[in-house]
C-alpha cells in the first residue's frame, strides 16, 4: 500500500532467471527524509532491486511505487537522482571538464541541444558547492583521485534539485579516508538538506551512525527496521541473514566491514 510519506515501496516483489530466484517476496519502503542503508552479500539481489526500483527491470510478481505512482506509469525521474558504481571503471582519459559532466544532470530538462542559460550554470556551481567540489569546476574529471569522482558524480545526481538519491556500492575502489568523509557528506545531504536518501553498502559498521534504517537482503528481506534495532543484532545474528560468516567492525573504531 503507498502512502504520501514515502519515496519508495516496494510490494512482494520477486525476480527470477530461469528457475533461479535473485529476489522473492521482498517488501520494504523508503520513508520520506530517511537514510536508508541496503545491505547483504554478493549476489544477494541488491542491484537488481535497484534496477527494478529505476523501471530498468520488471519483476515476474508484485509492485513498485515511486512518490506514490507505480514505476511503469512514473514521469518525475527528476525527482530521483542515481549514483552508480563508478570510482574504478571511469575513463580517465575521458576529455571533459567537471562542470562539463555535472551538467550532464540537467540533459532531461535541458534537451541535448539546448544551450545552458545563467539558471542552469547556477545550479551546476550550486550542485558543486553542495559536494565542496567548486574549486575544481575546470578541472579535467580523470585527473581526480576516486573519492574526488565520486563527489562530482553526487553533483551531477543533484544538479537537478531531487527529493530522493539512490546510490549503488558508489564506495567500490574508494580509499578508505575518501570513503569516511563519503559517507559524511551523505550524512550532511540527509540531515541538512533534507534529501531522502537509499544507499547500497557493504560497510555495515561503518554506515551506522548515518542511516536512520537499515535493510538486509539476502535473496528475501531478513530485516527492516531502524538504525538502533539493527545495531542490537549479534554477529551470530548477522552471519545467519548473510549465509556466511559476517564479523561487523563498530563505527566508532574505524572501519567497517564484513
Amino acid at each position: 500500500m503507498t502512502t504520501n510519506t514515502n519515496m519508495i515501496d516496494v510490494n512482494n516483489i520477486s525476480f527470477h532467471y530461469g528457475d533461479r530466484y535473485v529476489l522473492e517476496d521482498v517488501s520494504f519502503s523508503v520513508p520520506k527524509g530517511a537514510f536508508v542503508g541496503l545491505v547483504g552479500p554478493n549476489g544477494s539481489g541488491k542491484s537488481t532491486l535497484i534496477k527494478i526500483v529505476l523501471g530498468l527491470l520488471k519483476p515476474q510478481k508484485g509492485q513498485i511505487h515511486l512518490l506514490g505512482k507505480q514505476v511503469s506509469k512514473f514521469q518525475q525521474w527528476s525527482k530521483i537522482g542515481y549514483v552508480s558504481q563508478k570510482a574504478n571503471s571511469f575513463n580517465s582519459g575521458f576529455p571533459a571538464s567537471v562542470f562539463e559532466v555535472v551538467s550532464m544532470g540537467l540533459t532531461s530538462k535541458l534537451g541535448l541541444f539546448r544551450f545552458m542559460k545563467s539558471t542552469h550554470k547556477q545550479a551546476v556551481t550550486d550542485a558543486l558547492t553542495l559536494v565542496g567540489m567548486e574549486e575544481y569546476s575546470e578541472s579535467n574529471i580523470g585527473e581526480l583521485s576516486g573519492g574526488q569522482q565520486q563527489r562530482i558524480f553526487i553533483a551531477r545526481a543533484l544538479v537537478s534539485d531531487p527529493d530522493f538519491l539512490i546510490l549503488d556500492e558508489p564506495t567500490v575502489g574508494v580509499d578508505a579516508g575518501s570513503t569516511s568523509e563519503f559517507y559524511n557528506l551523505l550524512g550532511k545531504l540527509n540531515k541538512e538538506n533534507g534529501i531522502t536518501l537509499l544507499l547500497v553498502t557493504h560497510d555495515i559498521g561503518t554506515i551506522t551512525d548515518k542511516v536512520t534504517h537499515v535493510a538486509c537482503l539476502n535473496r528475501t528481506l531478513h530485516f527492516h527496521g531502524e538504525t538502533e534495532e539493527f545495531e542490537q543484532f549479534n554477529d551470530s545474528d548477522l552471519s545467519d541473514f548473510y549465509g556466511h560468516h559476517v564479523h561487523v567492525l563498530n563505527h566508532d573504531h574505524g572501519h567497517g566491514g564484513v
